[in-house]
């Protein structure tokens, strides 16, 4: 039996019990028990951790930018120094292989490494003689007290995606992580602490939607960064915007994997099977659709692809020789499999069933075997929707036309990838598909930390990208000043708007 503990606020830079009564459990998705219990926050204690936020901000954006760069350059050596500890402890409360949980961490510390730079990344712009003695010069400022209310399948990564970019602006942040496996965003806080961030800088306070709705209405959050399901990202961002505030809300997906009949098979059933089936599948970046174009292709795809599939073999999330682990919870589990039967009742052909697996020593946790679809067509609707599972889906296509309409036309607009040799067809596909990111031989299009990871569609609500400059954009407002310092003749011209006499 796993001994429980509890995992509390971090505000104003310590542990900080909740008090409303109110806890949610945090599982051991590898036995199915519970682990420990997380507080969830009431909207007063909410409140009372935003005002905390809201003191200490002005002190830290006083700190000049490369002295904020020097706090970034030394969580980034703390986050190498604790790889380890914090790779197992997302692995054991999310349930992704330590593989994959060390890979979680290394990209969200890329865009720490990307923050190093804002120094450079803040520098306004200037013009000299705009006028009769007149300059004009424009800089950004931070937008003050901002939030991050980020996803269960990426507890590492995605808050330091948001509150690594908020923070080296100036801002203040409160940081609202799920509820299903916060340990590790606490421990980023504390980290960020041991770094030389201020106390009430970063405060990280956990909820539900009581705490989700506080920080949605509260008049000192200038900003809201989002990433979770379509359907909540449409509220946070409705709501957000409603109450005067720059939200980017970022939501699910269903990515699409063209593979065009000159493509390396071999190469891709690889990356298929990484993109479709790793950590889960519980990624909005993963591949579970795949596109053959043509018979021939579709049926030697699922050739190579079978015995493939055959060897992947889920296991508990810290042996290394797992495939993957399982998934976040029960609740998940019998959605990701409810999806299977849907697909099964539709029509689709179901040639791997991966329900029913069970881990030996460990059959009460929540693991899902892989499973394959073929003959999947646009009109079903577990193909319409996001299964965020271990499940491929093969849906034919007799041309490269056909093919991209699939992508295009999906409610989601997330990333899609085609694999092609002919680099006519991928510049093509490229530039015209209706999607926000695209992979040319890559499964899972994510960008570098200095690019912008953005979707389309149903995938992301607000104008604005996450990470890379557009964070940078997002995290702050330009100030313009026009300023005058008129001698000689100048100085006895009176300058009006809009002109100058």
């Amino acid at each position: 039996m796993t001994a429980q503990r509890d995992i509390h606020h971090f505000i104003n830079g310590n542990a900080v019990p909740g008090t409303s009564g109110r806890f949610g459990d945090v599982f051991d998705p590898n036995t199915g028990e519970v682990q420990a219990k997380v507080a969830l926050a009431t909207k007063d204690e909410m409140a009372a951790a935003i005002e905390i936020a809201k003191a200490a901000q002005p002190a830290w954006a006083a700190v000049n930018p490369q002295r904020r760069a020097r706090v970034m350059f030394k969580f980034k050596q703390l986050l190498e120094d604790n790889m380890d500890e914090l790779a197992r402890l997302l692995s054991i409360e999310h349930g992704k292989v330590v593989a994959d949980a060390k890979g979680d961490i290394q990209r969200g510390m890329e865009v720490i490494e990307f923050a190093c730079g804002i120094p450079h990344l803040l520098k306004g712009e200037f013009t000299e003689g705009a006028g009769p003695g007149i300059d004009v010069y424009s800089m950004r400022q931070p937008l003050g007290v901002v939030a991050a209310i980020t996803p269960f399948n990426f507890p590492a990564m995605i808050p330091m995606w948001m509150f690594g970019v908020a923070l080296a602006c100036g801002n203040a942040v409160i940081l609202k992580p799920s509820e299903k496996d916060p340990s590790v965003p606490v421990r980023l806080a504390e980290l960020m602490l041991e770094a030389g961030l201020p106390e009430g800088v970063l405060n990280v306070v956990h909820g539900d939607k009581e705490a989700v709705d506080a920080i949605l209405d509260h008049e000192a959050i200038k900003a809201i960064s989002f990433v979770g399901s379509s359907d909540i990202a449409h509220y946070v961002y409705s709501r957000g915007t409603a109450n005067a505030k720059r939200v980017q809300a970022m939501g699910g997906a269903k990515n699409h994997g063209v593979i065009m009949p000159d493509a390396d098979l071999d190469q891709v059933v690889r990356d298929l099977v990484g993109s479709a089936y790793g950590s889960a599948g519980e990624r909005c970046m993963a591949l579970p659709v795949a596109v053959p174009v043509g018979e021939g292709t579709a049926d030697k795809l699922i050739e190579k692809l079978l015995p493939e599939i055959e060897n992947l073999v889920p296991g508990h999330s810290t042996d290394p020789d797992a495939a993957y682990g399982p998934v976040v919870s029960a609740a998940h589990k019998a959605k990701v499999e409810s999806y299977i039967q849907m697909g099964v009742d539709e029509g689709a052909d179901l040639i791997v069933d991966g329900r029913g697996f069970s881990l030996q020593g460990h059959e009460d946790g929540f693991f899902i075997g892989p499973s394959l679809f073929d003959n999947v067509t646009a009109d079903m609707r577990s193909y319409q929707e996001e299964i965020f599972g271990p499940v491929l889906q093969i849906v034919r296509a007799n041309d490269l036309e056909e093919a991209a309409a699939l992508a295009t036309n999906h409610q989601y607009g997330n990333g899609v990838a085609i694999f092609t040799r002919n680099g006519l067809a991928a510049r093509e596909f490229a530039s015209k598909v209706n999607v926000g990111m695209v992979g040319v031989n890559v499964p899972i299009p994510v960008p570098v930390a200095y690019h912008t990871f953005g979707g389309w569609k149903r995938s992301a609500f607000g104008d604005s990208n996450q990470h890379g400059f557009e964070g940078v954009r997002f995290f702050t407002k330009i100030k313009t000043v026009t300023s005058r310092w008129p001698s000689g003749e100048v100085a006895d011209q009176a300058f009006v708007i809009p002109t100058m006499q």
